[in-house]
């Protein structure tokens, strides 16, 4: 039996000791110098919510938050600081990205038409929102998530998740749902990056 939990041990030891956060907790993973040097995530392709083709090509050249939203969650009044720090940031070359995703509690069921409506009644939505998105790992797993794991070595254990990337297109930091879009170890590696 200690053969068993020994690995296991040095898993939660090595979290430990690098920041990581096992649960739902607000740990901050940032993107190791190896990872920063992958693909860029502007080199991706997805859709926007309507279904329309959308390369991220778009935002290269700005700083982007992207974040896996959902419009029945405990952390769907997010939405309103996410659409504060958009607007703060916006004329500097900073946006947020949307990506709904069903895959935490079925909490995002409603259809494209549905999440719209429901993001700009309800919380004035203007940033870019994309087709719904499966982040975690599978046949299914969106591209995009699938390069922002592998850029922070750690993918969303429910909604509201926030990766921060660079202008070049490079992941620079994770920050868990419990990191509201305006705390200000946020907001401060937002500046650093537009600085950057």
């Amino acid at each position: 039996m200690t053969r068993t939990l020994a690995p296991l041990l040095l898993v939660v030891l090595s979290a430990a000791s690098l920041g990581c956060d096992l649960g739902k907790g607000s740990a901050v993973q940032q993107a190791s110098p190896s990872a920063r040097a992958s693909k860029s995530v502007y080199e991706l392709q997805t859709q926007t919510l309507e279904g329309a083709p959308a390369p991220l090509s778009k935002f290269s050249g700005q700083v982007t938050l992207i974040v896996n939203v959902a419009s029945e969650c405990g952390y769907t009044p997010q939405y309103s600081g996410l659409q504060r720090v958009h607007e703060k940031f916006k004329a500097r070359g900073f946006s947020v990205l949307g990506f709904p995703s069903n895959d935490f509690g079925r909490q995002e069921p409603g259809s494209e038409q549905e999440i719209r409506a429901f993001c700009s009644s309800k919380y004035r939505v203007d940033f870019p929102m994309f087709a719904k998105v499966q982040t975690q790992t599978g046949p299914g797993q969106a591209p995009v998530y699938a390069a922002l794991g592998q850029a922070t070595g750690v993918l969303p254990s429910w909604n509201f998740g926030k990766y921060l990337v660079a202008r070049g297109g490079r992941v620079l930091a994770f920050f868990p749902s419990k990191v509201e879009p305006e705390d200000p170890k946020l907001i401060a590696a937002i500046e650093a990056a537009l600085a950057g």
